[in-house]
């Protein structure tokens, strides 16, 4: 597992990256003709509503995008797999389903509180 890390966390960065594109393309606030579109309030309401969820969902993805880029600079430094609180290994299981973890689940836990 890590071993092969670095280029798993590229290849989320890219998948990351490919996702924020194909969301930004799919705001309709997005679309040129929407400033003079004379639509309808409810479809207006609808844009509304489909622009503030790409934009919450965008900005989950830049948190991600920089979790990722530091998980990154701990391959890099050798610190990777180590929890950035604690100092604790993280579990080989949590890294496979989480690659770009800092914190070990206790620790993870505890600054969600």
């Amino acid at each position: 597992m890590k071993a092969n890390i670095k280029s798993i966390l590229e290849q989320e960065l890219i998948t990351t990256d490919e996702r924020m594109k194909t969301l930004k393309q799919s705001d309709p606030f997005m679309d040129p003709d929407h400033v003079i579109d004379n639509a309808a309030v409810d479809t207006d309401v609808r844009e509304q509503e489909a622009h503030m969820r790409i934009e919450a969902e965008t900005e989950e993805l830049n948190d991600r995008v920089l979790t990722i880029n530091e998980a990154l600079n701990r391959v890099e430094k050798g610190t990777y797999g180590s929890c950035k609180r604690c100092n604790t290994t993280i579990p080989d299981k949590r890294l496979e389903l989480i690659p770009e973890s800092l914190y070990c689940v206790a620790c993870e836990e505890e600054l969600k509180r």
